[in-house]
């Protein structure tokens, strides 16, 4: 690399060892730590050859062929991105995100690049559409999966899949929850520690998600659409009486499901404030009842036609928002939970995208030009371990802030007996800065 190193690049290279450790070759060793430098660094564009072209010009070839043609593998730095994660943000109040952002392409020829409906702008748009999990704790966010979900135009094109070398185990056609389940498959074998996994409604509305999550132990909070069916927690199943014809082999509920915002329109709506914003405290209007969810199997009653039968008992949450907007989620929080800490769970989910936005605007996840699944992969990792690496930092300088505090109290006489205790916890950890910035102006030549 020319030039001098600055003190965050050489706290770069240190941090980097254990992912270098697990990369072998002597080549790749040197080229990871250039590409997430030139991602990290000063610059717009945060491609390979802009990057290359401020760090190291002469090995522009070395690092193309280590992010689009390299023969390694990628899985022991995706490994050692989740011990880093859980190292940073784990533990049992940590949330999971699900979500998927868009990353805008034109033409055809990348890999997954279709007209899709993407979330993250609000219509259907030509891009790549990347399934994202966030490990999240007190604000601060750390990205440790992205997985691109291939269209239907692109899982039917078996020509298509091979000249982008899409590997054969991903040419199958999945679902976002597909994909989304199994990275959290991934994330819960490495030992990443986690309190609950939160979702929108693309995801809370399909039952085989909502179940795979509760099959594999966890505690969930998903948004879903206000039609969702869902029964009175007191449903029973009898047995029908048949008028005429063979006595009857199934049991029916005997009371029909319901969409949920027919569930919640007698209830009791109370104003819930859940955190601090930046313009003061943030609120809404939250209502929240026990509910069996409608995702049992389907079973024709009477001739009011085929429903689904009672599913699991779970908690069905309403919010109205002050700009009239209102939203529906499903969580399978204990009973006991307040109506406060349904609300607050729920709106963890937006750390996920200020996440999103911090890795495109800082560190170009939707600058890579290449066309392949491979280097489309390598690069989304490489922006995933640069952006630990910043909240690695992040979280340093404010255990630096902390330990300057107490140091400076302990230094200092007590004047007199505070007159009351703190009854809550530290709001240390959600007053966190917001991502150190580099330096955006281009390089002097």
């Amino acid at each position: 690399m020319a030039g001098r190193t600055s003190n965050w690049e050489d706290e770069l290279g240190r941090w980097l060892q254990p992912f270098l450790d697990r990369l072998g070759h002597k080549a790749r060793r040197r080229m990871c730590p250039l590409y997430v430098s030139g991602l990290i660094g000063p610059g717009d564009r945060k491609s390979v050859q802009p990057m290359a072209a401020r760090l190291s010009p002469g090995d522009y070839d070395q690092l193309h062929h280590f992010i689009a043609d390299g023969v390694w593998d990628a899985a022991p730095l995706e490994s050692e991105l989740l011990v880093q994660a859980d190292r940073l943000v784990g533990g049992e109040d940590a949330v999971l995100v699900i979500d998927d952002t868009a990353l805008p392409k034109k033409g055809d020829r990348s890999v997954g690049v279709a007209a899709q409906y993407a979330s993250s702008l609000g219509k259907t748009a030509n891009c790549q559409t990347l399934v994202s999990l966030t490990l999240a704790r007190g604000e601060v966010p750390v990205m440790v999966a992205l997985r691109l979900f291939l269209p239907e135009s692109w899982t039917s094109d078996a020509a298509r899949l091979k000249r982008t070398g899409v590997p054969v185990e991903y040419r199958a056609a999945r679902t976002k929850p597909e994909i989304a389940l199994a990275e959290i498959d991934r994330v819960i074998a490495a030992g990443v520690r986690l309190g609950c996994v939160l979702a929108d409604a693309g995801y809370g509305l399909s039952a085989p998600f909502r179940q795979g999550l509760t099959t594999r132990g966890l505690f969930w909070a998903v948004g879903i659409p206000r039609h969702l069916k869902v029964y009175p927690v007191g449903v029973k199943l009898i047995w029908p009486v048949a008028a005429r014809g063979r006595p009857r082999k199934r049991h029916i509920p005997d009371i029909l499901s319901r969409a949920a915002e027919d569930m919640l329109a007698n209830a009791k709506w109370q104003n819930v404030s859940w955190r601090n914003g930046t313009k003061g405290r943030l609120e809404a209007r939250f209502a929240a009842v026990r509910v069996r969810t409608a995702d049992g199997p389907p079973q024709r009653i009477k001739d009011m036609g085929q429903q689904h039968l009672p599913g699991d008992e779970a908690w069905l949450i309403g919010e109205h928002r002050s700009s009239g907007e209102k939203k529906y989620y499903l969580a399978n929080l204990p009973a006991k939970t307040d109506l406060r800490t349904l609300a607050a769970t729920i709106k963890a989910r937006w750390i996920c995208e200020q996440a999103h936005q911090q890795l495109k605007e800082e560190l170009g996840l939707d600058h890579f030009e290449g066309r392949s699944w491979q280097g489309l992969h390598r690069h989304t990792l490489m922006t995933m371990i640069a952006y630990a690496f910043l909240q690695h930092r992040r979280l340093a300088q404010v255990g630096r802030k902390k330990k300057n505090q107490r140091s400076t109290a302990a230094a200092e006489p007590a004047s007199r007996t505070p007159s009351h205790r703190r009854s809550h916890r530290s709001t240390t950890t959600s007053a966190m800065p917001v991502l150190p910035k580099k330096n955006r102006q281009k390089a002097a030549a």
